[in-house]
């Protein structure tokens, strides 16, 4: 284990808890990015999945744009969620999570607060159970503000949330811009932990 590996271990287990397990684990390029699944606890009974490795290179940041460009990415299930279930409509989470966080190496593209990410073009929903077809990338509401940025081997490391969106938020986001669409949310009280099925705040009522 790499030491800014075993630091990104330590600050997600001071901050969420124990991790209960590694679910996913690639070569992407000389990078190797796992997720760690911290299982849900009474101080916080939620599962999260949260990455290691994706911030071991920089990412291709322009010029002017203020933000890290070394991060890692989370998402929070409900307690009940079957994280270790291999069926699509429990799995994609997790799936979307892998390939965000190639996504940068991959493709030479960046990701950080407020960046939306369509699931194709067309989008096209992340899995049957769902009308979900890409996401936002946030600061979670659920995690100690303390969470937020690891220094570690001399890099400023910072923690994301994967908030999963509509198509018709995705296109409010692109003609009113990144606030009006994090209004709405707030607004809704849908924070981060996902929900197949939530409220939709791109339609005019609100409704899925």
């Amino acid at each position: 284990m790499s030491h800014s590996a075993a630091d990104i271990r330590a600050h997600i287990e001071k901050y969420l808890g124990p991790i209960d397990s590694v679910l996913e684990g690639a070569a992407c390029d000389e990078a190797r990015i796992d997720i760690l699944h911290v299982a849900p606890a009474e101080t916080r009974p939620v599962h999260t999945l949260c990455t290691s490795g994706m911030s071991h290179r920089a990412m291709p940041v322009p010029p002017g744009v203020e933000t890290p460009a070394h991060i890692e990415l989370m998402v929070t299930l409900p307690g009940d969620w079957k994280v270790h279930d291999a069926g699509e409509e429990w799995s994609w989470p997790l799936r979307q999570l892998a390939w965000l966080a190639r996504l940068p190496q991959v493709s030479g593209t960046w990701l950080g607060w407020g960046r939306t990410i369509a699931n194709g073009e067309p989008p096209m929903p992340l899995a049957p159970n769902t009308k979900l077809c890409g996401a936002i990338i946030v600061p979670s509401l659920l995690v100690p503000t303390a969470f937020y940025e690891l220094q570690s081997a001399g890099r400023r490391i910072a923690f994301f949330s994967v908030v999963p969106l509509y198509k018709e938020e995705l296109e409010l986001e692109e003609r009113e811009g990144m606030e009006a669409l994090l209004s709405r949310l707030v607004d809704k009280n849908i924070n981060d932990v996902i929900d197949p099925r939530r409220k939709n705040v791109g339609r005019r009522f609100g409704l899925f």
